[in-house]
């Protein structure tokens, strides 16, 4: 049995690798798939694939595509998640802020540098006309922490996935002012490159079986309510999230990782483009 170490953010997103796992799917081909739970998200990922400290991710795409042309030795595997992630923008339930036009010059909470919360704040920001070096963050760590964080007034606003957050919404601890999709695909499977290396047919192996899931995760019987209990969102919210998420059993386009180190530079979040091929396995 071959130890194989993966992370991911605990979100609806990746249900599938835990049914496969549940379900026996992985040590049937003699892989015993240890799943770990990141709630910090992609920030933290990229330190830890960079520390070898895993061998696999499930990631945000521009996060990981920053941080492999920063020099960590990573490849994309495939693409996870084919539609965009909806990145909510929320402000303090008590916040005087009523509209995204008002949080121009204010302060955003991110997990960390790096991480989507931060990049996202910057696509959104120059979807708003508003000059992005003059963006300014607070560092939480995570959803907890950006709670702290906007109920103290360290940060005015903080973006994260829509669905995972509406609880705090729907609770009035957060108020939803709009949203940002992410402008391409938003996961993708990743793995180190010693682990590609020395596992080229484990990694098959291991695409084959979660492909199968995902290709037929929609038409699970009674998946949305499943959903619903297991990341204690309302049943309609879920019905909702999985008409507008499809997932991906292929590799990320060659043009999609253009736009993507394209947007990037124009933001000058990287300092250049690097060739497709240190980036795509």
């Amino acid at each position: 049995m071959k130890t194989v170490k993966i992370i991911g953010v605990p979100e609806h997103f990746n249900l599938p690798w835990h049914l496969a796992i549940d379900e026996g799917a992985f040590e049937e081909r003699g892989i015993d798939l240890t799943w770990t739970d990141i709630p910090e998200g992609t920030g933290k990922m990229c330190e830890l694939l960079k520390n070898k400290e895993t061998d696999l991710a499930i990631i945000l795409t521009e996060g990981i595509v920053k941080s492999i042309t920063e020099g960590n030795k990573v490849k994309i595997i495939q693409e996870y998640i084919a539609s965009p992630l909806l990145w909510g923008i929320h402000v303090d339930a008590n916040s005087p802020y009523k509209s995204l036009e008002e949080l121009k010059n204010t302060i955003a909470a991110i997990s960390r540098f790096g991480s989507g919360s931060h990049l996202m704040a910057y696509v959104q920001a120059k979807q708003m006309g508003w000059e992005t070096e003059k963006l300014k963050f607070n560092l939480v760590n995570n959803l907890k922490g950006a709670v702290e964080s906007l109920t103290t007034a360290k940060a005015d606003y903080f973006m994260w996935e829509r669905f995972t957050t509406k609880p705090l919404v729907d609770s009035g601890i957060f108020r939803h002012l709009g949203n940002c999709p992410t402008p391409w695909p938003c996961f993708v499977l990743v793995a180190t490159d010693e682990f590609l290396a020395e596992n080229k047919s484990l990694v098959k192996h291991i695409q084959e079986i979660i492909n199968r899931y995902t290709v037929e995760f929609k038409q699970i019987p009674r998946i949305d309510s499943t959903l619903a209990n297991r990341y204690q969102q309302k049943l309609e919210d879920i019905r909702e999230w999985l008409q507008i998420t499809d997932w991906s059993q292929k590799q990320l386009p060659e043009s999609t990782l253009k736009k993507i180190q394209d947007t990037l530079r124009e933001l000058d979040l990287i300092d250049k483009a690097i060739p497709v091929t240190k980036i795509l396995n």
